[in-house]
């Protein structure tokens, strides 16, 4: 008999599709596979009008306007699309833009990038829970800036940032405001207009639809965002992001919003016992929390052992667990976390991080035996020190 897998803890990495996003999507690979942009046949036009009720779905989700959504393979597809279309836009009024030191690399790499092409950046720091300081952000703002990006909820420590008054900041001093929401989106509620937001990054993959599609939102109002394209070709997405529409990822990704919207409540009280739970046991074997205590994604949870090496821990329970120590896209450096290292963390203390990201298909059992395995781990590797 083949072993149990293991239990998966790893959400903020990606999750599984949801059965009931599988099924919508299955016949717009074979019967229904027509190309969004042939209108001269039936096939053509029934996928058009599916994208178009697709798009309507998503932006009535995020209190968008339907033609604000832009389709692209997903978040680093659009914060690219976001940061470098904006600037190079709008490089006659200026060429600064403002981020944070904790960004997922999507946006710090593409930052580095407009440095060398002769843009200014500044990174704003945290403090000791991930949070930016709101004056420090109106004091960086010059003449010549001309877009603020700040991640809605960190991907490692799960801070929520005050989204709204940065918003609002932008906007007194007529900066555009972009924010990455690709852990937000389905967990927190969100409205675009009333939070101030000009534009949002997202991705399917984060809320149980399919990898490989991921969405723009632009404000097309009050102000109205223009950016040039970084993908050419055929002129899809109002010529912004050219190619063929993933029409099957577009049905699973607005079945997935959907679902994830509607069940919101429900799922963040049940992340928020099991975090809570374990937050208690894991304090108990010497645990401290990185990130907010108040101001997080309620499925997450980035706990140190001060002494015992994070990937000990991950090692140990490998078999019965998948956790992991940080961010997806940076777990195979041997770096330390970015991120935990701006919280005022040393190089030693950012390595006895690990990550828990609590999912949709996760049992009050699997909560019981992850808490239980991560706790032995940590009794027995005290002793090995």
């Amino acid at each position: 008999m083949s072993e149990q897998p293991p239990i998966y803890l790893d959400s903020h990495a990606t999750t599984p599709v949801d059965s009931r996003v599988f099924e919508v999507m299955k016949p717009y690979f074979t019967e229904k596979f027509g190309n969004a942009s042939s209108l001269d046949h039936p096939y053509g036009y029934d996928a058009s009008v599916t994208v178009q009720l697709a798009r309507e779905s998503i932006a009535k989700a995020i209190g968008a306007n339907t033609d604000e959504i832009i389709f692209t393979s997903g978040a680093t597809e659009s914060d690219n699309l976001a940061l470098l279309g904006v600037m190079e836009k709008n490089k006659e009024k200026g060429n600064h833009l403002i981020t944070c030191v904790t960004e997922h690399k999507a946006i710090l790499d593409t930052a580095k990038h407009l440095e060398s092409l002769g843009y200014d950046v500044t990174y704003l720091p945290v403090d000791e829970f991930g949070l930016i300081d709101l004056e420090e952000l109106k004091s960086a703002i010059t003449e010549k800036t001309i877009l603020i990006s700040i991640m809605f909820a960190n991907n490692e420590i799960g801070t929520i940032q005050n989204v709204s008054q940065i918003g609002a900041i932008a906007h007194e001093h007529n900066v555009l405001f972009h924010t990455d929401a690709a852990q937000a989106v389905g967990h927190i509620p969100i409205d675009v207009k009333k939070m101030n937001i000009d534009l949002m990054s997202f991705s399917s993959h984060k809320i149980y639809g399919p990898k490989g599609i991921g969405a723009l939102y632009l404000r097309s109002l009050m102000p109205r965002v223009k950016l040039n394209s970084i993908v050419y070709g055929g002129g899809q997405e109002r010529n912004i992001r050219s190619g063929t529409l993933n029409v099957p990822g577009i049905v699973g990704f607005s079945k997935a919003v959907e679902i994830a919207v509607s069940e919101m409540n429900d799922e963040n009280k049940k992340y928020k016992k099991w975090t809570d739970l374990m937050l208690e046991k894991f304090a108990a074997v010497g645990g401290k929390l990185n990130g907010h205590p108040e101001n997080r994604l309620v499925h997450n949870l980035n706990i140190r052992f001060d002494g015992i090496e994070g990937k000990a821990i991950i090692n140990s329970v490998s078999k019965k667990l998948a956790i992991s120590a940080g961010s997806a896209c940076t777990t195979q450096n041997v770096e330390p976390s970015h991120v935990l290292l701006a919280l005022g963390l040393s190089e030693e203390q950012s390595h006895y991080a690990i990550r828990i990201g609590c999912g949709r298909f996760n049992t009050d059992d699997d909560i019981k035996v992850a808490t239980g395995e991560i706790v032995n781990s940590i009794e027995s590797l005290s002793k090995i020190r």
